[in-house]
């Protein structure tokens, strides 16, 4: 009998994930259907209900669901309690157990898909919103000597560095909060965009002099041609850019272990999208 999974989201049509899916079952020859399902702003929880009495399997959460995913939730993953957020919900009768696969993603894309070794690196993390709460505690797990994390209002960026300094991760690195004014004089080998800067194509106020050498600018975001952060980047001089298809592959792939107990081979599905 075919295994059902959906991503729910509000808007959902434009998600990527039902094709992602349907590649990593072919790959691992796993029997399962993945289908997108729009669900009311107001009407989450009874779409997530609805599916689990339709034997649904499993489920991606998008925005802007993802913090109401972490809190319908009967138990939920380390990585899911740090973001106070949910990308991947897993049912057990009418249990739901939840996980945040966003940070696994982003680290997997950066040190096995881009070769970039973040220990011992200098890593600024623009934004401090839910994007950037998902990925913290993978970041600091994977041992950077510095996490500087910048926002626009600077309060949230220290709420957020003081919620990563609790983390026995954290012993190794400095982490350290800012707005962007006082980014002046510092220099860093990764600079990430977590912010929303790029669908509105206005960049937060950043300093000249921003990227150390060989540096790496990651934006999540990702769409075709670059983003306005990577123009930025790429006027600066910086070679090497990368958008957040890699990680929204990488985080399918981590939801597909969850769910299926197998991980599928990433790279023919990130070929594949980029040709598309």
């Amino acid at each position: 009998m075919t295994d059902q999974y959906v991503v729910i989201g509000n808007p959902v049509a434009h998600s990527q994930s039902p094709r992602i899916h349907a590649m990593f079952a072919a790959q691992t020859e796993q029997d399962i259907s993945y289908e997108k399902r729009l669900a009311p702003v107001d009407g989450f929880a009874e779409s997530v209900r609805a599916f689990i009495a339709e034997g649904g399997k499993g489920a991606n959460i998008t925005l802007p669901f993802k913090l109401e995913a972490y809190e319908l939730a009967d138990e939920v993953s380390e990585r899911a309690r740090h973001a106070r957020a949910a990308n991947t919900l897993s049912f057990s009768g009418k249990q739901v157990l939840a996980d945040n696969t966003d940070g696994i993603g982003l680290v997997r894309d950066i040190e096995l898909n881009l070769d970039f070794e973040l220990k011992d690196k200098r890593v600024l993390l623009m934004g401090a919103g839910g994007a950037a709460r998902g990925v913290l505690l993978p970041l600091l797990e994977a041992g950077p000597t510095r996490l500087t994390i910048a926002n626009r209002t600077v309060e949230r960026a220290i709420q957020l560095a003081q919620s990563a300094q609790h983390q026995p991760a954290a012993v190794r690195t400095d982490v350290s909060a800012c707005g962007f004014d006082d980014l002046s004089g510092q220099r860093f080998e990764l600079v990430i965009n977590a912010t929303s800067s790029s669908l509105s194509d206005e960049l937060p106020p950043l300093p000249d002099e921003l990227f150390a050498a060989e540096a790496l600018a990651y934006d999540m975001m990702y769409g075709k041609g670059l983003t306005s952060f990577l123009a930025y980047a790429e006027a600066k001089n910086v070679e090497r850019l990368a958008d957040g298809l890699g990680m929204l592959v990488e985080q399918a792939a981590e939801s597909f272990l969850i769910w299926r107990g197998v991980r599928p081979d990433t790279q023919p599905v990130m070929l594949a999208l980029r040709k598309s």
